[in-house]
């Protein structure tokens, strides 16, 4: 109980408050040519140190105390050290995804805030690896970090980016290692289906959709995204019109492969029933069992999609029979390697269930060498959840989420440390993080 007297002290006896607002001052004063801000810069940089060095000096490890009242308000630095009392380990790594998690399109006009930034920066400065772990393309990922952390870190050789939620992992510095396209493993099936199904993408899209939507320029993964604000009513309607085409897009692509003649054998997929199982000869036929397989076996994984297949009024009622049961053995086992996913008026996107955020994870841990990690995971969707239930599972970390994110993920944080923060307040969990291992080098 010692270390929490000593904050109960440190928070009741000495003044915190201005102590932080002089610390962000020095930290966040932007770069201006003027004598008068310069010098109202040193001066307040000259009273943060006399204020630490009071508290250095009245406590035992003053050092660690005094950074802690200029990070942490009352409440994060109780949560950090209670913490590191349960695990009684420091974070090693950090796993982040960006969108509305460091970056809010309604809170931070989808900039990284610039006190996330210099968190970031001074975590990465303490030898805490960063995984940036997103959804978007590596050029587009790798454009704005540069940006906002500079060149320099992001080249450091301790920062990876994993990139369309697990297909490929881009490490600088690491020679043969810096970009591992993880894609490039997966069989012949799917990577055909892949293909197919991107031609058709918005080429055989319906118009509203092919004119409603983009292409995002992934290297795998295919995913249409709204040429409308995201989040909007017409967003929204036309991501969902998106989602049943690539729903049978899919399904047709998978039921052509496993019909056609191709490579795809007994020994590439155990228990295949015989190709004319979905319909021989007969192209439109397939196609449409295809898509019908399709829906049915996605709407009963996932209650999103069944939720957007029945408002279209195409889904089976939920109380007749499973249609999933009908699908044929070699269609179902390619469809278990394929994942969709639903972001309500933002995404609706094909990528494998074997390349999801925690392969890529692991990829970046292996080439930044984490050989035992205990990572903050922040994020906020179902792609995000898998990280954070591989965390879990393997006591490798802990989670945390904004609090507008998907049901199941504040579900999972709650249930675990409770690390639920403020839509654009992602330097608030990164302090959290960043104390935690101030009290670890008390040990």
């Amino acid at each position: 109980m010692e270390r929490y007297d000593l904050l109960y002290r440190l928070y009741d006896e000495f003044d915190v408050e201005t102590l932080r607002e002089y610390q962000s001052f020095v930290d966040l004063f932007p770069p201006v040519d003027s004598r008068v801000a310069l010098d109202h810069w040193e001066e307040v940089s000259d009273e943060l140190d006399r204020l630490k060095r009071q508290i250095r000096e009245s406590f035992p490890a003053g050092s660690t105390f005094a950074e802690t009242a200029a990070r942490a308000d009352r409440e994060t630095a109780f949560t950090a050290l209670d913490l590191f009392a349960r695990y009684d380990r420091a974070v090693n790594a950090l796993v982040l995804d960006v969108d509305e998690t460091l970056r809010s399109a309604g809170q931070t006009d989808n900039e990284i805030p610039r006190e996330t930034l210099h968190i970031l920066t001074e975590i990465h400065e303490s030898g805490v690896p960063i995984v940036i772990c997103t959804g978007q393309t590596l050029e587009n990922v790798k454009g704005f970090m540069i940006q906002g952390l500079g060149n320099e870190l992001v080249h450091s050789g301790d920062l990876s980016i994993v990139y369309e939620a697990g297909n490929g992992v881009f490490t600088p510095g690491h020679g043969s290692q810096t970009k591992r396209l993880l894609y490039q493993d997966l069989g012949a099936d799917v990577r055909s289906i892949f293909e197919r199904v991107r031609t058709r993408a918005l080429s055989a899209a319906p118009d509203n959709v092919r004119r409603g939507c983009h292409l995002q320029g992934n290297e795998f993964n295919v995913t249409l995204k709204p040429n409308f604000e995201t989040g909007s009513a017409d967003a929204e309607a036309v991501i969902d019109d998106g989602l049943v085409h690539l729903l049978d897009a899919l399904g047709a692509a998978v039921a052509e492969r496993v019909g056609d003649g191709s490579d795809a054998s007994a020994d590439d997929r155990e228990g295949d029933a015989p190709a004319d199982d979905t319909g021989g000869d007969d192209p439109t036929g397939r196609a449409n069992r295809g898509a019908a397989w399709a829906r049915a076996h996605y709407a009963a994984a996932d209650p999103e999609i069944r939720d957007v297949l029945e408002a279209s009024g195409i889904e089976p009622a939920a109380d007749e029979p499973d249609a999933s049961v009908s699908i044929p053995d070699p269609v179902a086992s390619l469809f278990d390697e394929i994942d969709v996913a639903y972001y309500r008026g933002d995404a609706a996107e094909i990528g494998s269930l074997e390349l999801d955020k925690v392969a890529g994870v692991e990829a970046a841990f292996d080439v930044l060498d984490v050989t035992d990690p205990f990572a903050l995971v922040m994020g906020d969707s179902k792609s995000d959840l898998r990280v954070m239930e591989w965390a879990a599972a393997n006591d490798a970390g802990i989670a945390a989420a904004p609090e507008h994110a998907s049901a199941d993920v504040l579900s999972h944080v709650l249930d675990h440390d409770e690390l639920v923060f403020d839509r654009g307040q992602s330097a608030k969990m990164l302090r959290t993080a960043y104390v935690m291992n101030l009290f670890a080098r008390l040990e």
